[in-house]
């Protein structure tokens, strides 16, 4: 059935509060208004006010009260209305729920979800891509989609993990990403790529909304005889850094793409990985193509100039391949 990027996040969850009564959401205006994106839309109606908990505007108390419910036993899925606010919350994220399995083996199954990304003219205090932050913090568990598909599949594992999940959405994904997805009980796993496209001059690595910005300049590119292949990390904490290797050892070069600013993100990580393991097999530099170390512009044509975008791509393939 066809479902866009939204609907497949909803109908992974609604699955698994049926599937598991432990599993309950919180957020700011969840409940009767059905999230700020409608991700919950029609989910009190379905479970009640005790499993779709409207909160007070406070990140820290719905990240706290996560956090408590799951040391009980529960399975919470909390929502960020923005994946900027999350640092009202980082504290416990980080030193609380990060922490508790290495200290004294606790599992601490819950799910932040955190609309993020640029695009849709938010400015700089809705529009960050915070996912650096937490891929530094050992213990958590990093997730970004770029597909309905893999959308709804991984919900449904961050919701059956007893670590901690951070589930970054992309906000323009929400309703421009629509696809088949099946009907029939599914999940995908963390901790696992997936090559959305095969290529033989050039690895792209990425994830989120930027796969689809590659998708799009390895279709360009191809008709000029340049093949890129496009690979989604899907999972970027724990890393695959086996397909990482296994991309870069198949073309001999490598773009990383990602829309968050570029100095501290995982480009750099992903990048001396390949270096570090990879090296021998590399007939050109390793390339990031990341957003400026600039906040996210409210001006659409400065947001425009900002984001990485097909062009950006288009251009540094082309010396890289050339190179």
């Amino acid at each position: 059935m066809q479902a866009t990027y939204l609907e497949a996040i909803r109908q992974g969850i609604r699955e698994e509060m049926e599937r598991d009564s432990n599993v309950f959401l919180l957020g700011e205006d969840i409940g009767i208004y059905g999230g700020a994106f409608k991700v919950t839309e029609g989910l009190l109606e379905r479970f009640g006010d005790k499993r779709v908990v409207d909160t007070p505007i406070s990140e820290s108390a719905i990240v706290g009260a996560a956090i408590g419910a799951s040391y009980m036993g529960l399975r919470p899925v909390a929502e960020m209305q923005f994946s900027d606010f999350i640092t009202c919350g980082f504290d416990q994220i980080v030193n609380f729920a990060a922490k508790c399995r290495y200290r004294w083996n606790a599992p601490a199954p819950l799910v932040v979800r955190a609309p993020s990304g640029g695009g849709i003219h938010g400015g700089p205090y809705h529009s960050q891509n915070p996912e650096a932050w937490f891929v530094h913090t050992p213990g958590l568990k990093v997730v970004e989609p770029s597909s309905a598909y893999d959308a709804k599949g991984l919900i449904k594992s961050a919701i059956r993990d007893n670590d901690p999940v951070i589930f970054f959405e992309h906000k323009a994904l929400y309703r421009r990403v629509k696809e088949d997805i099946p009907e029939a009980e599914y999940t995908v796993p963390i901790g696992k790529a997936k090559v959305c496209r095969e290529g033989r001059h050039l690895s792209v690595i990425t994830y989120g909304a930027m796969v689809h910005v590659a998708m799009e300049a390895a279709e360009e590119l191809d008709r000029e005889g340049l093949s890129l292949e496009v690979l989604d990390l899907r999972t970027l904490l724990p890393l695959d850094e086996e397909a990482v290797l296994a991309s870069v050892k198949k073309t001999s070069k490598a773009i990383v793409l990602h829309e968050a600013t570029l100095t501290g993100g995982i480009g750099g990580e992903i990048s001396a990985r390949i270096s570090e393991k990879a090296f021998e097999y590399l007939d050109g530099p390793v390339l990031r193509i990341a957003a400026p170390d600039t906040p996210v512009p409210y001006s659409p044509p400065l947001e425009e100039a900002f984001l990485p975008n097909k062009a950006k791509l288009i251009e540094k393939a082309r010396w890289l391949a050339a190179y």
